[in-house]
């Protein structure tokens, strides 16, 4: 006589999410199940790679999903546009949503930010992202990522004051009670290297500080421990609470806000023109190098 077969396990629901930041043991068990959507984010040449997290759906920051009527890259849209482009990828209010991307924690820090500034905070990065992935043996899908499904019902509630523009960040270097922390290298941030994008000054922010993104991470692309990442803000920072985060186009100072959340700081802003907007030819003043002063 068979033996009845054994019932499948049921499935690992989403549940609440942990934090702000997952790890690939909260997302593997869990994928699939109905509620959770992955989002990928990678951007540049990490855009077109030749795998993904199965069951993946594009927040595409190079396409879509920034503002391409604005001279600036990396835009956040307009609330209507964001809004009708994540109910079109199938978002709903009730979702839980995990972001990666392909160079680790990199562009998809920015979706999740850009989530928040709609008011949507059931949203966390993927520590490590698709390498972190990869490198635990986890499935990937040989398919670009995309949505063909049912609209989402998703509601904005949108909290302008978490993007800054120029005119709120010079207040904010003017103001003894916050930093302005800058996220790109030090060879950009002093302006002996070159700027990736033609035409811009070099140089940084008068007042500004430097806090890479990438001193945020650990050897494995992972952030780093929240005593660490404190560390670092309250070294730049001191007893400052009120944090203003730039970087080249407004991605990686997202990286900043991700880890300054981690670190227990609550009133954070990222300027979403950053350094291609205040860096190019305009009257904004720049700390340069004397040769390149102009």
């Amino acid at each position: 006589m068979n033996r009845p077969s054994a019932p499948a396990p049921a499935p690992v629901l989403p549940g609440p999410l942990p934090g702000p930041l997952v790890g690939t043991d909260w997302l593997a068990p869990r994928l699939g199940t109905p509620g959770l959507v992955v989002f990928d984010a990678s951007v540049g040449t990490h855009r077109n790679l030749p795998h993904r997290i199965p069951g993946a759906w594009p927040f595409d920051l190079d396409g879509r999903l920034s503002d391409h009527t604005s001279p600036l890259p990396h835009t956040m849209p307009g609330t209507t546009a964001l809004t009708e482009e994540l109910r079109a990828l199938g978002l709903h209010d009730t979702d839980t949503v995990v972001v990666y991307d392909g160079a680790g924690i990199h562009s998809s820090a920015r979706a999740w930010w850009m989530l928040r500034a709609l008011g949507f905070d059931r949203a966390a990065v993927l520590d490590g992202g698709l390498p972190a992935w990869t490198a635990a043996g986890l499935p990937l899908d040989p398919r670009p990522p995309r949505y063909t499904g049912p609209r989402g019902d998703l509601t904005a509630r949108p909290r302008p004051h978490l993007l800054a523009d120029s005119t709120r960040v010079a207040a904010a270097l003017a103001d003894p009670d916050a930093a302005v922390l800058d996220a790109r290298t030090p060879g950009r941030f002093a302006g002996t290297a070159p700027e990736p994008r033609p035409g811009l000054r070099g140089g940084h922010m008068p007042g500004a500080l430097n806090l890479p993104f990438g001193d945020l991470l650990d050897d494995t692309g992972r952030m780093r421990p929240p005593a660490d990442l404190r560390a670092h803000f309250t070294t730049l920072a001191g007893p400052r609470r009120t944090l203003l985060l730039t970087c080249g186009s407004g991605v990686t100072a997202c990286v900043l806000a991700l880890a300054a959340h981690l670190s227990g700081y609550t009133d954070t802003t990222v300027y979403d023109g950053s350094w291609t907007e205040w860096g190019g030819p305009s009257n904004l003043p720049v700390v340069a190098p004397p040769a390149d002063r102009r």
